[in-house]
């Protein structure tokens, strides 16, 4: 497979202003795909095979997909039940065993959101600006069905913000807003990505030491209390300086007990209640420990987070003050933020996905219900891909063949692509 780094976005405070294409922000595994003919190879984020753990989606692609293509997206795994993305149920689909692999695919099959285009039968898209190769994906995917979808776009900055305060409700991670003039500029952090900012005020109740030795925290290990007074685990806060580190540890160390009376103690994970100590090794990095050094839960942080994945934050917090002012037992749910409910069925619907909401993209990206734009007229009739005037941005494609270039190193470089992945797990 030939290695293709993701272009990468860079964060902003408010939705940008200007010439953009806004996208909702999927909260699944970045993914490349790549096909040609009856061979299809899924590259990770790190440019890390990942086909061997979605079978169900190389079938979709072999049947959905160009015949020669190569396609940037983002697996994600719905729940249906819960209206929700699932993305711990997606990090179990990484494997290593055949049988659990098959058995996972049926039980929980992926799907995959596609949102750009670097090549199309022998050229390559990578030079052509956004707004063409939006164009070009639109009809490409004309005909795609689940499990494969084309993500929502628009140019509209009001719908834009509806997106970002709605679709957060069906487990979506805020938005992205594209230049319709970029080209795809691989490993660069040319877009950008509004993330919802809120802050918690949460019980410190350990604390994890850093990898260069036990003077240092590592992470301070949160937690909420639910309305029956039980303590439950909420994340961490793990990126400070080390000076900060070393402080803290001299700080908190009178603070540090037994697990005996502690509330994440032995017991109450035998009793099957969810705990820092009910998963000690890390599933993600084997030998890696995640046991902690329990403290009483006597102090209050509040923190930054920008939102929940069930009852836990979906990424590491970050430390903003201590609240010396509240007590540890007013630390409940009840003060965090709800999401307006909102259909991930709705958003996954073919009407919402199969086209941009308004006019030209830059290559004729419109509803194809209202007759489609001249690229993608062009596309579907077989006239060729681009314009004349663009013509000349596009070459032979240089990132889509790979035939006979796997050979004895796709074993290898599958499984070395489950770590990298899984490490992706959660950044």
């Amino acid at each position: 497979m030939p290695p293709v780094a993701p272009m990468l976005a860079k964060p902003v405070d408010a939705i940008p202003t200007g010439d953009y294409i806004f996208e909702p922000k999927w909260d699944g595994f970045r993914s490349i795909v790549f096909r040609d003919g009856d061979e299809v190879e899924i590259g990770s984020r790190n440019e890390r095979p990942m086909t061997r753990y979605f079978p169900e989606l190389v079938s979709a692609f072999l049947e959905q997909l160009p015949p020669r293509c190569v396609i940037d997206g983002e697996i994600v795994l719905p729940d249906w039940d819960s209206g929700r993305l699932d993305f711990e149920a997606l990090q179990l689909r990484l494997h290593p065993a055949e049988s659990r692999v098959r058995l996972l695919a049926a039980q929980t099959p992926a799907h995959f959101v596609a949102f750009d285009l670097l090549a199309l039968g022998g050229t390559s898209y990578m030079e052509v600006p956004f707004g063409e190769r939006r164009g070009a994906l639109e009809a490409a995917l004309a005909e795609a069905d689940p499990p494969v979808h084309l993500t929502p776009a628009t140019m509209d900055n009001e719908t834009a913000a509806e997106w970002f305060s709605h679709f957060e409700g069906a487990g979506l991670d805020g938005l992205i807003a594209k230049l319709r003039s970029d080209p795809y500029t691989p490993d660069k952090r040319v877009m950008f990505k509004v993330k919802h900012d809120r802050t918690a005020d949460c019980v410190v109740a350990g604390y994890r030491p850093h990898k260069t030795g036990d003077d240092a925290i590592g992470s301070l290990l949160l937690g909420l209390y639910r309305d029956t007074g039980e303590l439950a685990s909420v994340g961490v806060v793990g990126a400070l300086p080390m000076g900060v580190r070393r402080e803290l540890r001299a700080e908190l160390d009178p603070l540090v007990t037994t697990f005996d009376g502690h509330p994440w103690n032995r017991a109450k994970q035998e009793e099957g209640t969810r705990t820092p100590r009910s998963s000690q090794y890390s599933r993600w990095n084997v030998g890696k420990d995640l046991s902690f050094v329990p403290l009483r839960p006597e102090r209050v942080l509040e923190v930054r987070y920008d939102h929940m994945e069930g009852t836990r934050f979906r990424h590491t917090a970050q430390f903003v003050r201590w609240r010396p002012d509240r007590t540890p037992e007013s630390c409940t749910f009840s003060q965090l933020e709800e999401p307006v409910s909102y259909s991930l069925s709705e958003i996954l619907s073919q009407d919402q996905l199969f086209r941009t909401d308004r006019g030209d993209c830059g290559g004729g990206c419109q509803d194809r219900r209202r007759g489609g734009g001249a690229l993608g007229e062009r596309v579907q009739s077989g006239e060729g891909v681009l314009s004349s005037d663009r013509a000349h941005q596009a070459g032979p494609d240089p990132v889509l063949p790979f035939r006979g270039r796997r050979g004895a190193a796709r074993g290898r470089r599958a499984a070395d692509g489950a770590e990298a992945v899984r490490q992706r797990g959660r950044g």
